[in-house]
């Protein structure tokens, strides 16, 4: 569940394209003495926002770029490499904190929810949370986002960065409709920290910290617990490497206490986008803007599987009447994941047929550190759509051999108890 997000990895190491270049760091508050450039650079940072973190990645030497309107680390002193093996093989700290938070109250919460996204809220069980979909009229998705059921009286959400000002806009607009009907729904958008801990280790890390049995804790559940000290904090047992993992949402003021905290087990490590998009892809995890917008639908995009049953057989979330009858139907294209040799695939490689014929395009793409080999996912036709379908991409004008590949391309290990 990112943002639109481009990363790039090659022989010599790894580069971001974000909006702007790699954020200067430049010392002093005033202008004087600086150059043209060097003002430019100043207010450029001026201007991006900052988690609750960010001072602490410049200390422990983050490399802060532009993504999605907020100064991030895209990796700190390791390489790139290092970061993703590490979180394979022990567990990393990713600061997710820029991502939105939501509180959904009343007693038509659940209805109101149910509006908006393909999932069914209501068959939740208390605490429990689903990977959902926002969706327009027109069958695309407008974010996906993690709804959890709470045992507190709300629904709790997390949803994109980059689809913030969209996603709250959205949902204000549905509740004035709730509101003018006489419906109890209120919202409440939430200036907490996020920080997601991911990896093998993390149980062991984490139960330090909790007095809870972090083993009755499973994938997609969520507890509101004191975590290391600090109170009130919400707990998820989820995350987007496809590892064992938690996301915590912790009070602001306390994060940089708890990153402390966590970084002082030798375990632990922290990480930044690059690792965190190239473990995405590992997993077989679409990235917003990349790989699913407003332009896919869920069926094409191979995420039939949020919607509720219910859900399709009562057609009532937006686009039902366009997304329903393509289970059925099937699709012109759909996403696939490609596996291939030779030079990395990039997003909007062309792919085509064994003939020559292009047939679609990549979305994302990246060396895999785990399989040496290169990954990619993208929309092909659907009659090329078969996993062990040869197909080719085309790099600098020049064709390399790709076979359609089953997703995830690196075994998850979510944890289910």
């Amino acid at each position: 569940m990112w943002a639109r997000l481009a990363v790039t990895v090659g022989r010599s190491g790894l580069g971001l394209r974000a909006s702007r270049e790699g954020l200067r760091r430049v010392a002093g508050a005033g202008c004087a003495g600086r150059t043209h450039q060097e003002t430019r650079d100043f207010s450029v940072e001026a201007a991006v926002k900052k988690t609750p973190l960010f001072d602490f990645h410049r200390y422990h030497g983050g490399k802060m770029v532009e993504f999605a309107g907020w100064s991030m680390p895209v990796q700190y002193k390791d390489t790139h490499i290092v970061s993703h093996m590490h979180t394979r093989e022990h567990c990393s700290i990713f600061d997710v904190s820029h991502m939105l938070q939501t509180k959904i109250h009343g007693k038509d919460r659940i209805k109101f929810m149910e509006s908006l996204v393909v999932a069914d809220i209501a068959e939740l069980k208390d605490n429990q949370g689903t990977l959902s979909l926002f969706t327009n009229e027109k069958g695309g998705i407008m974010d996906d986002l993690i709804v959890t059921k709470t045992d507190q009286g709300y629904l709790y959400v997390v949803s994109n960065a980059g689809c913030a000002d969209k996603d709250s806009l959205h949902m204000k607009a549905r509740l004035a409709e709730y509101k003018a009907a006489g419906l109890d729904v209120d919202l409440e958008f939430i200036d907490e920290a996020l920080i997601a801990l991911q990896g093998p280790t993390m149980a062991q890390t984490l139960q330090a910290g909790l007095k809870e049995d972090l083993s009755k804790l499973t994938f997609m559940t969520s507890a509101l617990v004191t975590v290391f000290g600090i109170p009130e904090c919400r707990v998820t047992r989820c995350g987007y490497t496809g590892e064992d993992g938690v996301e915590i949402s912790v009070p602001r003021l306390r994060v940089v206490e708890l990153a402390e905290k966590l970084l002082s087990n030798s375990e632990v490590k922290l990480a930044g986008l690059g690792a965190r998009d190239s473990l995405r892809l590992e997993a077989g995890l679409c990235l917003y803007g990349n790989d699913i917008d407003e332009t896919t639908t869920p069926v094409e995009a191979s995420l039939v599987w949020t919607i509720g049953k219910r859900r399709r057989q009562m057609k009532d979330f937006p686009g039902a009447d366009i997304i329903v009858p393509q289970i059925k139907a099937k699709t012109t294209r759909k996403r696939v994941g490609l596996v291939s040799t030779g030079p990395p695939v990039r997003q909007h490689t062309p792919i085509l047929s064994p003939d020559g014929q292009v047939i679609g395009e990549v979305t994302s793409g990246c060396p895999s550190p785990c399989l040496k080999k290169n990954i990619a996912m993208g929309y092909v036709d659907a009659a090329f759509s078969k996993n062990g379908t040869a197909l080719q991409v085309e790099i600098r004008k020049k064709t390399v051999p790709a076979v359609v590949s089953k997703m995830p391309f690196v075994p998850t290990s979510y944890y289910s108890g």
